[in-house]
């Protein structure tokens, strides 16, 4: 299946379509059905197509991976990377990265870290800092867009509406989420279940990849200087390892 292309099962034709094609109408009709209506209190269609081709662009695994290196998960790390650069360019790209993310993260996935147990909710950031770290990302973003080439003038105009409006474009995003890309409630309990096992099976084969990788380092550093901290490390990765695969098999050679 192209992730680019989806079929309308409403039209006869059944014809591939462009994905944006479904993200637009989707956000045009929740924009209609919880009232937010476009150019409302400004004109902001430039915000629907910015907004369609953000969504569009996260079906594509390789945006996603681009991406990563412009991510940071708290405010302290953003602004460390930041502190030392005079690069306007990628402050741009780092601040409006963030901003995305979290505007999609709250309004598609309904932010993942307000949904967890009581415990962990007290040492996480509320839905409303989230909303405020969102609003100032797309402010930063808006300002670092200014100062680039003028070509970036349409961008910055709807960065600066992101932010104004962060909330407003919340609720759009969440009632698109409910009506119309809400996949757990199509699904049946068992597709879940499944669903569930296979992501968790391959993120435990990627951590023991990641693991045995660790141990060759480990081992290699130890081969040439075989001290007890070495040994140590080796020996914590090891048991790491049989956690994954109790069948792993590994002796360090007798001197």
């Amino acid at each position: 299946m192209n992730p680019r292309h989806y079929v309308d099962l409403k039209d006869g034709s059944r014809d591939l379509q462009p994905t944006y094609y479904f993200m637009i109408n989707c956000l045009l009709y929740s924009r209609m059905e919880t009232g937010l209506v476009s150019n409302q209190d400004c004109y902001d269609e430039d915000v629907n197509v910015y907004l369609a081709h953000l969504l569009h662009s996260f079906i594509n695994p390789e945006y996603v991976e681009q991406s990563k290196k412009f991510l940071s998960r708290y405010d302290t790390d953003v602004f460390r990377r930041l502190s030392t650069s005079t690069d306007a360019r990628l402050k741009y790209l780092i601040y409006k990265t963030n901003a995305d993310f979290l505007l999609v993260s709250i309004g598609i996935f309904d932010n993942p870290a307000a949904a967890a147990g009581a415990a962990r909710k007290a040492q996480q950031p509320s839905e409303e800092a989230y909303i405020g770290r969102g609003k100032t990302y797309y402010h930063f973003a808006y300002t670092y867009a200014q100062q680039m080439q003028r070509k970036n003038q349409g961008v910055s105009e709807v960065l600066e509406k992101l932010s104004v409006g962060f909330e407003k474009y919340i609720r759009i995003l969440s009632h698109m989420r409910g009506e119309y890309l809400d996949l757990v409630k199509r699904l049946s309990s068992g597709e879940v279940y499944h669903l569930e096992r296979s992501v968790n099976e391959h993120s435990q084969q990627e951590l023991l990849r990641l693991k045995q990788d660790e141990l060759l380092e480990l081992y290699s550093a130890w081969r040439e200087d075989p001290t007890r901290e070495r040994q140590a490390s080796l020996e914590r990765v090891v048991g790491e390892i049989r956690q994954i695969n109790p069948e792993f098999k590994f002796e360090l050679p007798k001197s």
